[in-house]
């Protein structure tokens, strides 16, 4: 299914749902982020996507790192909480989502990178290879925010 991020957009579409959903930061030991490409956009982001039914918030954050990447990973804390209703997310199938999105740090344990069905592709990026990549600003805001290592989330 395609999806079309709007931010910021006086001519986006009104959104007429909203998921829970998680992103997830995770670094090498080089400090490098993890990164897939999405196959619905086309755009670079940290791993991420909607919470089933009878899981807890943190197992989304597991799951969905391991079925887009490949790597397996611990939920070490929070980066932060991401509510703008400027940014929504137009789906080819008519759903319009206002993003809702809890960033998540994580640790590597292991496993091997591999794209799926959302991810052409996976790589571990360094900080200065990021300003190269297409990288929609919401995503880049909280890849920002995972490496300043900041106390307090940022909810917002």
């Amino acid at each position: 299914m395609a999806r079309t991020e709007y931010y910021d957009d006086p001519q986006a579409p009104k959104a007429n749902s909203i998921v829970p959903a998680v992103t997830v930061f995770v670094l090498d030991t080089q400090n490098r982020v993890l990164l897939i490409r999405r196959t619905d956009n086309g755009l670079w982001a940290i791993p991420g996507g909607a919470q089933d039914f009878g899981e807890y918030i943190a197992e989304t954050a597991v799951r969905e790192t391991r079925e887009e990447s490949g790597i397996d990973v611990e939920v070490t804390g929070i980066v932060g909480i991401y509510t703008d209703p400027k940014h929504v997310m137009a789906y080819s199938d008519g759903e319009v989502r206002q993003q809702f999105s809890i960033c998540f740090r994580a640790r590597c344990l292991g496993g091997e990178l591999a794209p799926s069905s959302e991810s052409s592709e996976v790589r571990w990026v360094s900080r200065d290879e990021l300003d190269t990549l297409s990288i929609h600003p919401s995503m880049r805001l909280r890849i920002d925010h995972g490496y300043s290592n900041s106390p307090s989330p940022y909810i917002g």
